[in-house]
């Protein structure tokens, strides 16, 4: 019997192939048409770091440019007489009161550095209406440009004191300051009694506002900022860096005062001037409103007075009187201090009593 082997069935499993390399979780190519997500406004920041750039030295060199290629234009128009004369009290206004500004401005700068507030609150007495005309007296021998006392008046309140008193410290002090009072004698050598007129009528109007507030004031008209303005500075920083503040804000003003008080010389008609001083009322008027708008520093402001020489001496004492205690730069600063509801119920009511006492301060010592 044969026995018949058949062959194995061929087996259906397919051979097994060599394993698969691993596929990375993050694509292993980039798409050459999707690079790297990238702003939509990189490309323009590019351009603008490759191309020009505004910036303070571009604009001076500019300027230098303009005035060199435009020197025959600006010789001829400063050799007619008008622009003389506009020039001719511009830089003698400016000259004069520079030395004036630069000192009040280191010793203010000195003052709201090196002197602690606890001071302030212990020296003056417990009782409020006590208080507030020796605060007002303090600005006598305290001095401070009306930049540096808004901020010391804050530190004030913070620090305990009555905002009655701090009120007039923050009023006296920019008025009545030996260099101010210095300076007016300066601007009036043939007026002394300016200066009298001057220190009289700016306390009396503190110490009024003071005992204002401490009438009818409400605490919740303050707000005070949570730190001082140079909080986490050593001293000699905080020092340079106020007088470098001081010094770039107030002399801006200055020579703003001294453009305004030159191109009203120069350029005004004599007969409008002649029209605004032969009437009292319009000249004190016209002279505190003029205060106001040009926010000139108290160091300076004399010399700016005693150029507009149509006007009486009771304008102009309305001017030296109201420009320290209210002005543009001032109701700002007071606004950024105290509060916009505290700078709108104050401005207005120091503009009036401003003038009242420069009124009967005229009165009765001019």
């Amino acid at each position: 019997m044969a026995i018949t082997t058949e062959p194995a069935a061929p087996t259906t499993d397919p051979p097994q192939q060599p394993p698969a390399p691993a596929t990375p979780a993050a694509p292993a190519k980039e798409s050459p048409a999707a690079p790297a997500k990238e702003s939509p406004d990189a490309p323009a920041n590019a351009a603008a770091k490759d191309g020009w750039q505004l910036n303070s030295p571009l604009v001076l060199t500019m300027v230098l440019l303009l005035v060199v290629l435009a020197q025959g234009p600006i010789r001829q128009a400063l050799s007619a007489p008008v622009m003389q004369s506009w020039m001719t009290v511009f830089v003698a206004v400016v000259v004069q009161a520079l030395p004036f500004l630069v000192l009040g401005v280191l010793l203010s700068a000195a003052i709201a550095v090196f002197v602690p507030p606890t001071f302030f609150a212990r020296a003056l007495p417990n009782n409020p209406v006590l208080a507030v005309p020796v605060a007002g007296m303090a600005g006598a021998i305290l001095p401070g440009c009306e930049c540096a006392s808004v901020p010391v008046a804050g530190a004030l309140v913070r620090r305990g004191v009555t905002p009655a008193a701090a009120i007039a410290f923050l009023l006296s002090a920019p008025a009545i300051n030996p260099i101010v009072l210095t300076a007016t004698a300066v601007a009036f050598p043939r007026n002394p009694e300016m200066v009298l007129a001057r220190f009289a009528g700016s306390l009396l109007v503190a110490c009024a506002m003071g005992w204002l507030w401490q009438r009818i004031g409400r605490t919740d008209w303050l707000r005070l900022p949570a730190h001082e303005p140079h909080e986490g500075e050593t001293k000699g920083a905080a020092f340079w860096g106020s007088v470098r503040h001081d010094v770039m804000q107030a002399g801006g003003f200055l020579v703003l005062g001294a453009m305004s008080a030159a191109t009203l010389k120069a350029v005004a008609p004599a007969s409008w001037l002649r029209t605004a001083a032969d009437n009292p009322v319009v000249a004190i008027l016209a002279l505190s409103i003029l205060a106001v708008l040009l926010s000139i520093c108290s160091e300076a402001d004399a010399f700016v007075a005693a150029s507009l020489t149509q006007f009486s001496l009771t304008a102009k004492l309305a001017f030296l009187v109201v420009g320290p205690m209210i002005d543009l730069k001032l109701f700002a600063m007071q606004a950024g201090t105290f509060g916009r509801g505290f700078a709108l119920r104050f401005a207005p009511a120091t503009f009036v009593l401003a003038i009242a006492g420069a009124v009967v301060t005229g009165a009765v010592l001019l």
